[in-house]
């Protein structure tokens, strides 16, 4: 499994290819994003904060000291006011970790207005990788599909320009047909995800199995998970009639539709992928939006991870 690299003369038109400096211009555009939940999905054992202490740990509470408690965590303080014997409790403190699932897939490029589908999911790969940043949060990447590559979680400004570059370099390497499905991406990720982490998967829909709801229940217990659902318009409605001129693999074809059960059909096949992830999301109530290729995908990424918790160090943006 490779790892991207960020190559300076990764980048496009912004339409049918990603653009890059477009994708590091959202750092400009996150300061309206507001403070998401603090979630963790890390396995516990017991009701009690855990009474670990050291690098990493913030103190949670103080209880009544109990048999066997560590007396060098005595809260002197609180037993001086009460009279009787007190215990500070830590927790391990949990850094915010976003990772980022983009489908590669080929039915990603395509689209009839503004953009490629697969050059929208990019713009609202970069706006989440930026607000992450803006949270203090370590940020990665992984491409499914014809592509396995992952960008490794870490922190700071070099995390989201890391994310922004293996979107624009895997935009440049060909999309196959066929390739990884959605259930084996998921099963990876999950892989990749410890401790307090958020997930955002944004994909046309056109990977989701069968064992895809399986998986996702899984990684849901494990990490917040969030889909984002990237469609074109021919995908959302149906067209008015007419012929269209469509062009596949390099090969231009005109498609003629006017009978309204034609378009309907038409519209149908297109749309299977969204309406179907999307269907997932609603069966286990995991938050879903869709939009797309012509919309601003900021509102969506605000509504589906909020912003920062907390301002970054200067050292975290260094």
């Amino acid at each position: 499994m490779s790892v991207a690299q960020t190559k300076p003369h990764a980048t496009g038109d912004g339409r049918t290819r990603v653009s890059l400096s477009e994708l590091i211009a959202q750092r400009a555009r996150v300061a309206r994003m507001a403070p998401p939940p603090v979630e963790s999905r890390a396995a516990t054992s017991g009701q009690q904060s855990s009474r670990l202490y050291g690098r990493g740990m913030d103190y949670a509470e103080s209880r009544v000291y109990q048999a066997g408690d560590d007396v060098r965590r005595l809260d002197w303080r609180l037993t001086a006011r009460s009279g009787r014997l007190h215990t500070k409790l830590f927790q391990e403190e949990r850094e915010g970790r976003l990772l980022i699932l983009l489908d590669r897939h080929a039915s990603m490029r395509f689209g009839t207005r503004a953009r490629f589908k697969s050059v929208q999911a990019a713009r609202a790969a970069a706006l989440a990788a930026w607000g992450a940043v803006r949270a203090g949060e370590r940020v990665g990447a992984m491409a499914f599909g014809g592509q396995r590559q992952i960008v490794r979680l870490q922190g700071g400004v070099r995390g989201a320009l890391a994310v922004c570059g293996a979107l624009a370099e895997w935009d440049m390497q060909p999309a196959a047909e066929a390739g990884e499905s959605l259930s084996d991406a998921l099963l990876r990720a999950r892989r990749l995800m410890r401790g307090s982490s958020r997930v955002l998967l944004i994909s046309d829909g056109f990977s989701c199995d069968e064992s895809a709801r399986g998986r996702l229940l899984d990684l849901t217990r494990q990490a917040a998970v969030r889909i984002l659902v990237v469609a074109d318009a021919l995908e959302l409605q149906m067209v008015p009639p007419g012929r269209y001129p469509l062009e596949h693999a390099g090969v231009q074809r005109e498609v003629s539709l006017q009978a309204e059960r034609q378009r309907s059909d038409f519209q149908r096949v297109l749309g299977v992928g969204q309406a179907r992830l999307q269907a997932l999301a609603k069966s286990i109530g995991v938050p879903c939006r869709g939009i797309d290729t012509a919309a601003d995908p900021l509102d969506a990424i605000v509504e589906l991870l909020g912003a920062p918790r907390r301002a970054p160090t200067a050292e975290q943006v260094r």
